[in-house]
């Protein structure tokens, strides 16, 4: 008796594969499961939300809860209005059991390959998986970039990366600099400033722009979905007098007001911070700006305008690198800064059915943009290989209040 060797599954009968476990893949995950496309998340921790659960503790959203919920579950309403770490995480781990996600844990992906009809994803332990479509998701803060900064290596003083920070607890009654004046660098200032450091430094190369977190219960968030469309000379423009309004001239504090464009700034990648107590930990003096680091010389910090500074601790809230060259480089789909150079529901020209989400950091808020490109990829995928793996018919994907 002769048997036929099992056909090969169709491209389009193969799962699409979510690299990330964070807010992003979970929400296309959801958005394709809805569409009746199998989506297998693969998380390289343990369990999802991983990259929250590292945050420093106090991090609330500085975006609205209402206004950054993942399509098809609402966040519940007793997390409050601007939602803490701890709550994040809870709700990323209901949105998962809430949708029935399938999700891998302890595989991690090493390089994503194009064939003749799909995707070869490559991850640990030699696995080699066929893809339908590929999605990749592994977050805007992945890698913590360090500066190598002159001397650093002799540095006589603890120094560490804003990743590592939890609390003010191991700082009270040192002398702390803080490097970045992003929204990172601001809060852990504050944070220590309130947790008992003896003296905190923030140091700043550029002057950044501030604005209120909520305004007679308006929130900033709404502000910059308004101004998404809108010429960027116009929004820089009606943002000038606004930031006159709402925030103190700092100049005699070390503090001066910037002199780009709020929204071409933005644009640029650096976005306002907003105030969760910097500006009244500045004017009290708990908090001193400082010029940029340049370099360390034994125990000493070395400034831009050549001050040097002992510190018992330097914080380096410099931000993070994407690391997507090893696993996506070579398909020449990263821009020059090694960011992906299309995201959302449009895949690169050169590789249909590879997806990025995650990777812009908006003034709209990222979970809600998050939310959006989840929408717009599951519809791509649905269009670019028509039909697939099919499940029972689901309701509508709506922002539902959560199980009990």
């Amino acid at each position: 008796m002769v048997t036929s060797p099992a056909p090969a599954a169709r491209p389009q009968d193969r799962p699409v594969y979510v690299i990330g476990g964070g807010p992003g893949g979970l929400a296309v995950a959801a958005a394709l499961r809805r569409r009746g496309v199998r989506a297998v998340v693969l998380e390289k921790s343990d369990r999802v939300a991983a990259s929250w659960r590292r945050h420093y503790d106090r991090l609330h959203l500085h975006t609205t809860r209402t206004l950054s919920a993942l399509p098809g579950l609402a966040i519940p309403r007793a997390f409050g209005r601007w939602v803490s770490r701890d709550d994040v995480v809870r709700y990323l781990e209901m949105y998962a059991e809430h949708h029935e996600l399938e999700i891998v844990t302890g595989v991690e992906v090493s390089r994503v390959e194009r064939t003749d009809d799909g995707w070869l994803v490559r991850a640990s332990g030699g696995r080699e998986l066929a893809a339908r479509a590929v999605v990749v998701a592994t977050g805007f803060n992945h890698t913590p970039r360090l500066p190598d900064w002159p001397g650093r290596a002799s540095y006589a003083g603890d120094l560490l990366h804003a990743s590592e920070y939890r609390n003010a607890g191991p700082y009270e009654g040192r002398d702390v600099l803080v490097v970045g004046v992003g929204n990172t660098g601001a809060e852990i200032a504050v944070d220590l400033a309130e947790g008992g450091a003896a003296r905190v430094r923030l140091a700043v190369r550029t002057a950044p722009h501030i604005v209120r977190r909520s305004t007679a219960g308006w929130p900033a968030q709404l502000n910059g979905i308004l101004c998404r469309r809108l010429p960027v000379r116009l929004v820089d423009a009606l943002a000038r007098p606004m930031a006159r309004l709402a925030v103190p001239d700092l100049s005699e504090r070390g503090l001066p007001r910037p002199t780009t464009g709020l929204y071409s700034r933005a644009r640029e990648g650096a976005i306002p911070v907003q105030d969760v107590g910097l500006i009244d930990a500045i004017q009290a003096g708990k908090v001193e700006p400082v010029a940029a680091v340049e370099s360390f010389d034994d125990d000493k910090v070395v400034l831009a305008d050549g001050t040097r500074v002992v510190s018992d601790v330097v914080i380096a809230a410099t931000g993070y690198v994407r690391a997507l060259e090893n696993l996506v480089g070579h398909l020449g789909v990263l821009d020059e800064t090694g960011r992906p150079a299309t995201r959302g529901g449009r895949p690169h020209r050169s590789a249909p059915g590879l997806y990025f989400t995650g990777y812009t950091n908006p003034l709209s808020g990222m979970l809600r943009e998050l939310a959006l490109d989840a929408r717009r990829i599951a519809r791509a995928v649905t269009r670019g290989s028509g039909g697939g793996w099919s499940r029972p018919a689901a309701e509508p994907l709506m922002d539902t209040a959560p199980r009990p």
